[in-house]
């Protein structure tokens, strides 16, 4: 019971001197080539011969962005970081001083994006304008930031400052934000003020920008000829702050392709699995990570899904959410018998997710 005390007192600690705020995981990514994939069947010579004639001649489709100058598309990012704490054992041997709950911040950004240019590799120079921002923040269950644009009274806020304002960005045919060229225009909007900055800032900041725009769900540029049932990966790694890193290969794969409404749209479904590749790097992390050696091994989901129109060269829709619970229980327990034991969840949630909305 004394272990599961002196953890939770531990996390009211970094609890009291960890700041809230929006920015963008410690994250790694890194394109693996893309793999066919294959059925390994005792099957009889002419079959196995038909077969592969067969795969070898199925179409393949380029899985990548379309831009013209002047486009103009409309689209909602949502992104949320979460982190949970709840004591599950008896009040009375609930740590002084503890307070359980939620914390975290919640962002939905409405933009138009406009091709102002693209150059003979297919990199698009595009306009960034921000329509609308929900931008949410609360500690321990307590709400400590609630701004909506779409509310009147929210308008003269710092935050209702970067309504109307754009920012430039180059973007890749696979996805990528290579540049952030131009954000003077937005940052104009709120560095008059001393507190601006803190959140304002950050929704500006080059890394917020490339993390909110990119597609990391799209194969690299000389990967990008695939059939249905092909797949490519990459590498992602999350950092839970003294539960310590753990790093993902996100495995990609093509499901179908779908005839809807006179246009073709390119179904891709996301699996992971754990990832070695920063198995040495992460080991410098576990002082921080010892932390989480109290606790069982977490219960993970971690899923994600585009759909891309091959037709207009845009995306339809793209989400990534990934959940992690963990369990400390004090083993020796009450001795009374009826009583629970003392217990400790934690949790993380991440989500990104994009959708088209013109």
């Amino acid at each position: 019971m004394d272990s599961i005390r002196e953890t939770a007192t531990t996390e009211i600690k970094l609890q009291d001197t960890a700041k809230t705020r929006f920015e963008p995981e410690e994250t790694t990514e890194a394109k693996v080539e893309s793999e066919e994939t294959t059925e390994r069947n005792i099957e009889p010579e002419e079959i196995v011969k038909a077969e592969v004639e067969t795969e070898e001649h199925k179409p393949t489709i380029q899985l990548a962005l379309k831009f013209t100058p002047g486009d103009l598309t409309a689209y909602k990012v949502t992104k949320e970081n979460e982190r949970g704490i709840i004591w599950g054992g008896p009040l009375t041997s609930k740590p002084e001083g503890f307070t359980g709950g939620h914390s975290g911040n919640r962002i939905e950004l409405t933009f138009t994006r406009q091709i102002q240019s693209v150059d003979d590799e297919g990199n698009a120079v595009a306009v960034i304008t921000i329509k609308g921002l929900k931008y949410s923040v609360k500690t321990r269950d307590n709400i400590v930031l609630d701004f909506d644009s779409s509310r009147e009274k929210d308008r003269n806020e710092l935050l209702g400052k970067l309504i109307g304002r754009s920012y430039t960005i180059e973007i890749t045919p696979w996805g990528q934000v290579t540049k952030v060229i131009d954000v003077s225009s937005a940052r104009a909007a709120v560095e008059d003020s001393a507190s601006a900055n803190t959140r304002a800032a950050r929704l500006l900041s080059a890394e917020v920008i490339k993390d909110q725009h990119s597609i990391p769900a799209l194969p690299a540029a000389e990967k990008n000829q695939l059939h249905t049932g092909e797949n490519w990966s990459d590498i992602k790694t999350f950092s839970f702050g003294p539960m310590g890193s753990k790093t993902y290969e996100r495995i990609y794969e093509l499901k179908e392709i779908k005839d809807t409404d006179g246009r073709r749209i390119a179904i891709i479904e996301m699996s992971v699995i754990p990832s070695s590749e920063k198995a040495e790097e992460l080991h410098k992390e576990q002082v921080i990570g010892i932390f989480s050696q109290m606790f069982d091994n977490p219960v993970e989901t971690y899923t994600g899904r585009l759909k891309l129109d091959l037709t207009a060269g845009e995306v339809e829709q793209y989400f990534e959410e990934f959940r992690s619970e963990w369990v400390a229980v004090d083993l020796m327990g009450p001795s009374e018998e009826g009583k629970e034991p003392d217990t400790l969840r934690m949790s993380a949630t991440r989500l990104y997710r994009i959708e088209r909305i013109d």
